[in-house]
């Protein structure tokens, strides 16, 4: 939705809707006023032109959301019974998800009860997931400008302290190294690989020694079960002691809820629906995508990509690497069909595979012309 001057305006908090009030606003055209409280705020509303405005899920005094329809505007009422901000304007911080230390409480851990009772794809519970999903979507399109997104695949069983933890946490920071590579990761959102490659990457400023440290003390905890409290806390615990964050990105649904997302990522961009989720990650990615050894859920990725290269035009081409070539070749061979499928397309230069994220990084910042 454009103003007449071609801008869309996004007003997320009160202050924002005052200030930009106090400066002389007259026209609300183009305008997206989400979830505020506005029942103080008639008066200053009727003295402005509402033609062209959106009101998401805020609150009106009596007759004054009928007084902005009148006037042009499109007021759409907040949904009950959901905990999710359908209109909401940002992405997600992990934060934000676990407001409370009590996973089953937080956010994050009500969210996916409510999806779980309320099934998808019914009534206003589905109309709630689609609004909420397109917010993120739009949110996760104003994240994105001016970044260049680099992905990581890998399995989300590998635990805090294995080998296949620390190699996804140092490939996110040598990806994200603002004196190297100076990519922005973005990962599934959930544990495993991809918790690790969020923790590399928002480390990433920091000299090597400190995520040494830092996979030393989670080591402690390896993996969320049986307590998801414990590991979330773990995690924060690493967030405090090093606060400085390279942003990085974290996709993560709750159509797998059980599994908690990662707390290192800087901007969650969580999805109810997980077709819309992952279709979505392998979108952004237009610098590429890393596949550390994983099992069906990183097949699957692998594939999906696949195909989305074999169709594309060789300008639109990313790289794919695999990294593990006995894995990929033997354990699970993937990488045989791969390069079946790719051969005599544009795709058959981009596709890669080596043993060690050092060479998954080469690949990746200077691919092939």
């Amino acid at each position: 939705m454009r103003s007449s001057r071609g801008r869309t305006v996004d007003v997320g908090s009160v202050a924002d809707l005052d200030e930009r009030l106090a400066a002389g606003a007259r026209s609300l055209s183009g305008w997206r006023v989400r979830s505020l409280d506005l029942t103080g705020h008639g008066a200053a509303l009727r003295r402005c032109r509402l033609a062209g405005a959106t009101f998401l899920g805020c609150t009106f005094a009596a007759g004054d959301a009928a007084a902005a329809e009148e006037a042009g505007a499109l007021v759409l009422p907040g949904l009950p019974d959901t905990p999710l901000d359908v209109y909401r304007a940002d992405l997600y911080s992990p934060a934000e998800l676990y407001d409370t230390l009590h996973w089953a409480d937080s956010l994050d851990g009500r969210a996916y009860a409510w999806v779980q009772d309320g099934g998808e794809g019914e009534g206003a519970h589905a109309l709630a997931e689609t609004l909420h999903d397109h917010a993120v979507d739009e949110a996760l399109a104003r994240w994105r400008e001016g970044r260049r997104l680099v992905g990581v695949m890998g399995g989300h069983r590998a635990e805090r302290g294995d080998a296949t933890y620390r190699d996804a946490a140092r490939l996110g920071r040598l990806l994200a190294d603002p004196r190297g590579a100076a990519l922005t990761v973005a990962t599934g959102g959930g544990p495993g690989a991809m918790e690790a490659a969020n923790l590399g990457a928002r480390l990433a400023s920091y000299d090597a020694t400190v995520l040494d440290e830092a996979l030393q003390q989670l080591a402690r905890v390896p993996t969320y079960r049986p307590s998801i409290d414990a590991w979330v806390l773990a995690a924060f615990d690493v967030v405090g002691r090093w606060p400085e964050a390279t942003p990085s990105l974290g996709i993560p649904t709750w159509h797998y809820g059980h599994e908690p997302p990662g707390a290192f990522a800087t901007a969650v961009a969580k999805y109810v629906r997980n077709a819309t989720r992952e279709a979505i990650l392998l979108e952004v990615c237009d610098a590429g995508i890393v596949f550390l050894p994983g099992a069906g859920g990183t097949v699957q990725e692998v594939f999906q990509d696949a195909c989305e290269n074999y169709y594309a035009d060789e300008a639109s081409v990313a790289p794919m690497v695999l990294v593990g070539a006995r894995y990929w070749t033997d354990e699970l061979p993937v990488w045989p069909l791969l390069r079946a499928l790719a051969r005599g397309r544009p795709m058959e230069p981009h596709v890669h595979l080596v043993d060690t994220v050092e060479e998954a990084v080469e690949v990746v910042t200077h691919p092939p012309r």
